[in-house]
């Protein structure tokens, strides 16, 4: 490690013993570094004793910094590893990163797009919109066409910052692991999902590839509005989007004073969840309450902002399939139907016995069913699902854990808005829909309309293609043939062969016994039938070779 690297390591432990996280490893089990860093740094003892220890966890990663909020961020999503209490402690944590000078903002601006924002822009405003960890945004006008747009911009310098945290990180969770071959959460794979998401946000041209495919998934609709991206702006370390005016969906007293139908826009916000998630397999997977907004137009028809497009889950058909008969299996709390799924798709092993998984979900799940479905989190039984699952081997996917943590979000904010809301009635008849889509004569009639275009170009080649098919099967034939009766022919000589090793032993026992008999006489006849027996069998297998 370099010097720089060692002081922040320093640091990073001695503001992990300031919060009293040695406490979390029982006594019994603390290794020797642990309590050798103990020892040597007894002075930084535990100054927030009063305090939980999900609460110390939360003040220790805010202390660190921006990356360690971030990998917090990112833990609170991962309820298949950590406890409840630690997940909903981090789901807490927010960036408290204070702005970086708008001048920097503006260099940085002018260096990506190589010529001065005057250009381009008017009215540049220096003073921040809003500042986070990575990035930081401030608002424009378009010269071209006078339209407001905000420019997001990356931190100066934040990369080499970045890089020594992450290293530290990934050093951190090798000792961890090595420490604790048997703990359950994982270190070193969940710091590798880590820098892979942080790489992501850090690259906003990826950024403003999803929120254009997202933009184009909601083209017209009444029920989510993206805002546009302006591509010829966009860079790496830049992004220029079209800048909205909307109610914060936590301003539920802001919502109800424009008059907003908050029951449709709670259910809305599930429609349009589950139409991200089987209609187009692509979803937004950072719904918390600072990227959703409320559009002031139209409060009686109330539309949902979605904006900060850096993370996006996506689900092949096999997970739709997998997720759309599940919950409809929870819906009927049919928990056989549940397990004999996970065993077919390939979820669990397939030796898992489907009795014994069977009764473990019944007795995880039965009890949340007791209660009237308005009060069940939808999220909580797949967290409990996939918790279950683990028991018996599951690799849960990351993009299943996407999904698991915008269906919190989700659930959360619509019933902040609308306690009443019923996530289960209103999700029931779309994923019917679905799947009458994907099984039956409307699937088959669906496939039949999508492979026409494609059907009907390649009509006019079928004489072609199937005269090539049966040339290449006549083609195959014959070699198979020829193939075969070499084989034939290598069999019989083997078996020749073994007759002519057969007899040449056979004659050479017996003249080795007449030596010593009273037809002695007949013995060199023998031992001579012998040799030839065996230079025949031999000629025959060089012949063959």
């Amino acid at each position: 490690m370099r010097p720089a690297e060692l002081l922040r390591a320093y640091r990073i432990g001695a503001v992990l013993l300031r919060h009293g996280l040695d406490e979390l490893i029982p006594r019994a089990l603390r290794p020797w570094p642990v309590r050798l860093l103990r020892h040597s740094l007894f002075w930084l003892g535990n100054r927030h004793k009063d305090q939980s220890r999900a609460t110390r966890l939360r003040l220790a990663l805010e202390a660190l910094g921006p990356v360690f909020i971030k990998f917090g961020q990112m833990l609170s999503t991962r309820r298949d590893l950590l406890p409840r209490d630690l997940a909903d402690e981090l789901a807490l944590l927010q960036d408290r990163v204070p702005p970086f000078p708008g001048e920097a903002a503006r260099d940085r601006i002018e260096a990506s797009l190589k010529q001065p924002i005057e250009a381009l822009f008017d009215e540049f405003d220096i003073s921040p919109l809003a500042s986070a960890s990575v990035a930081q945004v401030h608002t424009a006008r378009l010269k071209s066409t006078g339209e407001e747009v905000v420019l997001k911009v990356i931190r100066p310098d934040i990369r080499p910052v970045i890089d020594a945290d992450l290293r530290l990180m990934a050093a951190l969770a090798g000792w961890v692991a090595w420490l604790f071959p048997r703990n359950r959460l994982r270190p070193v794979e969940v710091v590798v999902e880590y820098r892979k998401t942080l790489e992501a946000e850090l690259n906003l041209m990826s950024e403003a590839a999803n929120a254009i495919q997202l933009r184009r998934n909601f083209e017209g609709s009444p029920e989510l509005y993206v805002p546009k991206v302006y591509t010829d702006f966009c860079r790496p370390d830049l992004l220029v989007m079209e800048r909205i005016y909307g109610i914060p969906v936590s301003d539920k007293g802001a919502l109800e004073a424009n008059g907003t139908n908050l029951q449709l826009l709670a259910e809305r916000g599930v429609r349009v969840f589950f139409t991200q998630v089987f209609r187009d397999s692509f979803f937004h997977a950072d719904m918390h309450p600072g990227n959703v907004f409320v559009s002031y137009l139209h409060p009686e028809d109330p539309q949902w902002i979605g904006i900060d497009c850096g993370i996006v889950g996506t689900l092949n058909r096999e997970d739709k399939r997998y997720l759309a008969e599940n919950f409809l299996a929870f819906f009927n709390r049919d928990y056989r139907k549940v397990a004999e799924l996970h065993v077919a798709s390939g979820w669990v092993p397939p030796e898992t016995k489907v009795e014994e998984f069977e009764a473990a979900i019944r007795t995880v799940l039965e009890p949340i069913f007791a209660k009237p479905l308005a009060e069940i989190s939808f999220g909580q039984v797949l967290l409990n699902l996939f918790n279950t699952a683990r028991r018996f081997h599951m690799q849960v996917q990351p993009q299943l854990v996407l999904l698991q943590k915008t269906l919190l979000y989700v659930e959360g904010l619509g019933r902040q808005l609308y306690p009443q809301l019923d996530l289960w009635q209103t999700a029931k008849p779309f994923l019917e829909q679905w799947m009458r889509q994907q099984i039956g004569p409307q699937a088959a009639w669906t496939t039949i309309k999508e492979k026409a275009p494609f059907w009907a170009e390649k009509l006019p080649q079928l004489p072609d293609m199937l005269y090539d098919v049966l040339q290449q099967a006549q083609r195959q034939q014959h070699q198979f043939d020829r193939l075969y009766r070499q084989f034939h022919h290598q069999q019989q000589r083997q078996s020749r062969n073994r007759l002519w090793l057969v007899l040449g032993t056979s004659l050479l026992l017996a003249g080795v016994l007449l030596l010593n008999g009273p037809n002695a006489h007949w013995a060199p006849w023998s031992l001579a039938g012998a040799a030839v027996s065996w230079l025949q069998a031999w000629r025959s297998s060089r012949l063959g070779a």
